[in-house]
């Protein structure tokens, strides 16, 4: 019989290592690419936002699974059959977004475990194929990411953060930002007029990490160590082609300061 498989990111988690996180992924061949570097333990598809199909679904994360990373799906809703389907096409995590109360909180863990800790739908899951008794092992692979994007979701923190079987908090500082009031716009969060936004990610981000529980957020170079410090540990990379855009550019500023040009003249030139 085969083995469930292991859940790489809910592992090193709960061995209070880090991680790293990148969505915005649809093709198989950029998977393959971040796989083969071996530094990314999750990959994150969008079905809010992004235009993944449930097919689509069921082949990408088989790419995560040959490399050992975690596929990862954030629903469009917080609702179990929603939940329960990504599950079963072959993600081992899932990002709920909105939840705002402690109700939310309890409603995911519903869809995304099995009885007697939720009431997932039993299906034919793809990751259970072959695996006996696979419903009860399910429940310790499948990993569950609370995100807090609406500040009702950071004035019920505290309630939030009791609910029991939610492996991450993820605080999302641009809906958040928005959900402030009209004087934050939206993409401005990070300028000087969004301080106090900062403020109210960061002081969310430590009462999840006061409460013993783990956070995260979404990361670049310029707040990686800010972070860091603050204690996040599920590093939510976002897009990856702002970083392989970014290394292209230093390293085409590295080969023109480098190299000086000389007029050349090519061979059978006039």
């Amino acid at each position: 019989m085969a083995e469930l498989r292991v859940n790489r990111a809910k592992s090193k988690l709960q061995e209070g290592k880090p991680i790293i996180g990148v969505g915005q992924v649809n093709d198989g061949d950029m998977i393959e690419l971040l796989g083969s570097v071996g530094t990314v333990d999750l990959i994150n598809f969008d079905m809010e936002h992004g235009p993944i199909t449930w097919a689509q679904l069921r082949d990408l994360s088989r790419i995560c699974d040959l490399w050992g990373m975690t596929p990862q799906v954030r629903v469009n809703n917080n609702d179990p059959w929603l939940i329960g389907r990504a599950l079963d096409q072959g993600a081992l995590s899932v990002m709920i977004p909105h939840v705002n109360t402690m109700e939310d909180a309890e409603r995911a863990v519903r869809g995304a475990k099995y009885a007697p800790l939720g009431l997932r739908g039993m299906g034919r899951p793809r990751q259970g194929l072959g695996v006996s008794n696979y419903y009860t092992k399910a429940n310790d692979q499948t990993m569950i990411v609370a995100m807090i994007e609406d500040i009702e979701a950071v004035k019920n923190l505290k309630e939030i953060l009791t609910v029991d079987h939610i492996d991450v908090f993820l605080v999302a500082p641009n809906d958040l930002s928005q959900s402030m009031g009209a004087q934050y716009l939206p993409g401005q969060y990070g300028t000087q007029q969004n301080q106090d936004v900062q403020r109210v990610v960061d002081g969310a981000i430590k009462q999840i990490v006061a409460a013993g529980r783990v956070a995260a957020t979404l990361v670049n170079d310029n707040n990686l160590e800010h972070f860091l410090d603050l204690g996040v540990r599920f590093l939510n990379m976002g897009d990856p082609s702002g970083y392989i855009a970014s290394g292209l550019k230093g390293f085409h500023d590295k080969v023109v300061a480098k190299v000086t040009p000389t007029a050349t003249r090519s061979r059978g030139a006039r």
